[in-house]
């Protein structure tokens, strides 16, 4: 008697039967889990067989199931028990691995591992010219710098190190020359942010995620450039959670770069700010004047001793392009070329008016700012919402934006001080005033202000 109440608890329900919709369950993952895992995912999950108190789930591959169980069945389970109360358990079955060719999938586990292999150091080769002995020093850089020598000296003492700037100011150079200084010892890994989230989709794609944690995990040393890349990317900032967490178990050495600090990068999980911010972050700035006249006169002896020929610029011909040169050093080097080719193709030395007269264009490239541009701007650099930022709450993390808006729409366009109010929800403008002394006193006595209000040009200037 017992054993048939037993078959009638755990009795299956047929198709026809079904009491759970599984299309309503899956609108339930789309809902909770959001459109990238659930895409990535939870789409490929089938409904197999429905008993009274658990389900039988299809997967497509024994790595797919273990993903899964690893990281949502227990949100699953919450979810499919939401719409049946009844249930307390899951079971996955594989419908779609071939277990019969064990020995050729094994093979081709293989070939698969060589294929990322050879694919990623095509592009990820380290540039034996982005070297410490090429990085020139300055006020801007120089505790970069330290840092990235220190850490090719002791290990995991700085573990992650994280180095943010703005585009163009040396962080790819440093990360390069740090990789150079370790492969010799240790299995470096070398990879942009962009190249990881492609090498993460095509083993999505060909069921092979198996090979791609191998592969990204043996590392020693992982340096991975550009992480803001990654932000929005639900599963694979999953992915780069769980890689992260494994090498620094293992004790490897992870460098980072990024276009800001960890806690600015928006769109990105918690945990994972937490992680890279728990590190050493260290910064490089805009350069100054004199580190900007030290790279023009290593890339001008550099063009000498390649070429085999002299280039005679003026110091007042180099200050003048060090001083006008307002953002990355990238730009900066492109100006000199511009300048050095005029100077080739008219074989003349060229004084300050020849200068001039060449980047006239160039520097007189004003670009159109607008008091909108400018709110949005910098709502995305302090990652809040603009209608926040606009309201009338008057809270710390929205009023000191709010007065650095206001700051930079006096700052940066023709906007009168009621115009600009009226652009803030209406206010009046002795508060624009308000926001405009308080900004100005505070970037004249704090440096963090300072770099911000420097970042934000910088950014209203690119866009």
């Amino acid at each position: 008697m017992e054993k048939n109440n037993h078959k009638k608890h755990n009795v299956y329900i047929s198709e026809e039967e079904n009491i759970l919709k599984w299309e309503d369950v899956q609108n339930l993952f789309k809902n909770t889990f959001g459109n990238e895992v659930y895409s990535s995912w939870l789409q490929k999950i089938s409904l197999i067989k429905e008993f009274n108190d658990y389900l039988v789930l299809g997967v497509p591959t024994r790595f797919f199931r273990d993903w899964i169980v690893s990281r949502y069945l227990d949100k699953i389970l919450e979810q499919v028990k939401s719409a049946k109360p009844s249930l307390n358990r899951i079971e996955f079955k594989i419908i779609e691995e071939n277990k019969n060719n064990s020995d050729l999938i094994k093979i081709d586990e293989l070939n698969k591992v060589s294929e990322i292999k050879d694919s990623i150091l095509n592009y990820n080769r380290l540039n034996p010219n982005l070297n410490f002995d090429n990085f020139i020093q300055g006020k801007s850089n120089d505790i970069a710098l330290s840092y990235s020598k220190k850490i090719c000296e002791h290990l995991s003492r700085y573990n992650p190190l994280y180095i943010c700037g703005g585009v163009g100011l040396g962080k790819t150079h440093l990360l390069n020359a740090i990789g150079l200084e370790l492969q010799g010892e240790n299995n470096v890994m070398f990879i942009s942010a962009e190249r990881f989230m492609y090498h993460f989709i095509k083993s999505i794609k060909k069921n092979d995620m198996v090979n791609f944690k191998d592969f990204f995990r043996k590392s020693s040393v992982f340096i991975i450039d550009d992480i803001q890349f990654i932000r929005g990317k639900e599963s694979l900032q999953e992915e780069f959670f769980h890689t992260f967490n494994s090498l620094i178990e293992k004790g490897s050495q992870i460098i980072i770069s990024a276009d800001r600090t960890p806690m600015k990068l928006d769109r990105v999980q918690e945990r994972i700010k937490s992680r890279l911010a728990g590190g050493l972050v260290v910064d490089i700035d805009i350069p100054d004047l004199e580190l900007k006249v030290k790279i023009i006169r290593k890339k001008l002896t550099e063009i000498e001793s390649q070429f085999k020929e002299s280039i005679n610029l003026s110091d007042e011909v180099i200050n003048y392009v060090a001083n006008e040169s307002k953002a990355s050093i990238r730009e900066l080097i492109g100006i000199l070329n511009r300048v050095i080719a005029f100077s080739r193709v008219h074989n003349k030395v060229l004084n300050l008016a020849d200068c001039k007269n060449i980047l006239k264009d160039v520097f007189s490239q004003i670009k159109v700012i607008t008091v909108d541009k400018i709110q949005n701007v910098v709502s995305n650099y302090y990652n809040i919402p603009l209608s926040d930022m606009l309201s009338q709450r008057r809270s710390r993390p929205l009023a000191r934006p709010r007065q650095v808006a206001m700051y930079l729409a006096k700052k940066m366009t023709s906007r009168s001080l009621p115009e600009i109010g009226r652009r803030f929800a209406n206010r009046d403008h002795t508060t624009v005033i308000h926001a405009v002394k308080t900004i100005t006193r505070l970037s004249e006595q704090d440096d963090e202000m300072k770099k911000n209000i420097n970042q934000i040009k910088d950014l209203l200037q690119e866009q």
